[in-house]
């Protein structure tokens, strides 16, 4: 003798797994509301502004690109004072000496050590910036925007306070 079921069970188990999907998604976005994300400063601007004039960064980029050259020449951030060296030359490699360089450096994972410096002291077409604090050792986001006259270009570079080595990115 086989008993069968009279087909009541059925409701109850589609109206309890919809409740725990539901209750999942609920779930989600509570604990993702409440997360530590930092906002990209991609070209010192929110990634929205950034991803909007993407083109008219790159254009600007070509056309700074065809006329001067842009160059980190920092030897190490490491060290209580670092100094921060950029080179900006023309196509003939002549030293330009009016160019007007702006720095925002940050860690990767937090906004809290994010610094502006604008002040440079220029000789020969080699900027120098002082006064930069790496309170922590390890990564480095240092981006530049660089502009002479008319024409201006972002320069990224991944530095490390531990090793002497910087990547553009």
């Amino acid at each position: 003798m086989s008993k069968q079921s009279s087909g009541k069970i059925w409701p109850y188990i589609v109206g309890g797994s919809i409740t725990l999907v539901f209750g999942f998604c609920v779930a989600t976005i509570m604990v993702t509301s409440k997360a530590n994300i930092q906002e990209s400063n991609a070209y010192m601007s929110k990634y929205q502004d950034a991803d909007a004039k993407a083109n008219e960064f790159i254009n600007a980029q070509i056309a700074f690109d065809k006329k001067y050259n842009f160059t980190y020449v920092t030897e190490g951030i490491g060290g209580e004072i670092p100094l921060l060296k950029y080179k900006v030359t023309d196509k003939n490699n002549s030293s330009v000496n009016d160019a007007k360089i702006i720095l925002h450096i940050s860690r990767p994972e937090t906004a809290e050590f994010n610094q502006e410096l604008n002040e440079a002291t220029c000789e020969d077409g080699v900027y120098t910036f002082s006064g930069a604090k790496f309170p922590k050792v390890g990564v480095w986001n240092i981006i530049a925007r660089v502009q002479v006259g008319d024409d201006y270009r972002f320069l990224n570079i991944k530095a490390d306070t531990r090793i002497k080595e910087a990547f553009e990115f």
